[in-house]
């Protein structure tokens, strides 16, 4: 599987996700006729098409499991014991890799399903996915060698970044961070928004001053080397406006109440994966 590009892709469920994978890898150069979507839905199969019509389609997955290099199921979770046990009793490739993005399901559950020794790759995808800029965390199973791990930073790098841990149980805080992350954004805009409407700004420059500034700043900060505190006080005068706000914001509590949701969301996702681990 050294040459990428020509890499057998199969996914099993075509929404969102699949079709931002799909969609990446297409713009990388992918060719579509490599790439193989199973989806019950004609809807979903109708959507897949508009994206490529050499896309191979299939109702159910038997038809594209025993020929694919790599298969990414991506599926919602509580779907996949039943994608799983239809999987464990196809034929598959002895090399094939199994990406799963479906969230809080473990390794330990996938390869209860598809075998001890299978070959899996779990990962924790976030939405900005969906425009190529999105922030994967993978782990994986002993069974992935180099050129499997190769593969799925192939398949993850279609739709952004991606950073690997051997710690499993760090997936959750990967849920707290940057799974939910975007959420913690869209209310930092919103509440800026909301308040630009107070000030007097129309509805479209008001959304534009927050999304823009929150764009500027998330562009700087990713294409240079500053510590982001360093580029904090970059912008902070002493005594100024900057430094006025930020200084609300601290008396406020800020640092405690981000450190706290941050922690709530991590502790949900380990509650949330511990009735599936338990069945």
């Amino acid at each position: 599987m050294s040459d990428h590009s020509n890499m057998t892709i199969g996914f099993i469920g075509g929404g969102n996700m699949a079709q931002a994978i799909i969609r990446g890898l297409l713009k990388a150069g992918h060719r579509a006729g490599q790439l193989s979507v199973a989806d019950p839905s004609a809807d979903q199969r109708k959507a897949i098409a508009a994206i490529d019509a050499a896309i191979m389609l299939a109702e159910d997955s038997a038809s594209l499991t025993g020929h694919c290099d790599l298969l990414v199921l991506a599926v919602k979770p509580q779907i996949m014991p039943d994608v799983a046990a239809a999987l464990s009793g196809q034929e598959r490739p002895a090399q094939q890799v199994i990406v799963s993005v479906a969230a809080g399901i473990t390794l330990a559950s996938l390869q209860g399903w598809l075998g001890a020794n299978a070959s899996i790759v779990r990962v924790m995808p976030n939405q900005p996915a969906l425009v190529g800029e999105g922030m994967s965390g993978l782990c994986a199973t002993a069974a992935v060698d180099a050129a499997g791990r190769a593969a799925a930073d192939y398949l993850m790098a279609a739709t952004g970044q991606a950073a690997w841990f051997t710690d499993e149980s760090l997936m959750d805080a990967v849920t707290a961070i940057s799974g939910s992350g975007p959420a913690y954004f869209y209310l930092i805009m919103e509440i800026m928004q909301d308040v630009a409407r107070e000030f007097g700004f129309g509805a479209d420059i008001a959304r534009t001053l927050s999304t823009q500034t929150a764009l500027g700043a998330a562009t700087v900060a990713t294409q240079g080397d500053d510590d982001l505190g360093t580029l904090r006080q970059q912008v902070t005068s002493p005594g100024g406006t900057t430094a006025a706000a930020l200084a609300a914001l601290e008396d406020a509590g800020i640092r405690d109440i981000f450190r706290n949701a941050l922690i709530a969301a991590r502790d949900r996702s380990v509650e949330l994966g511990e009735p599936e681990v338990k069945g």
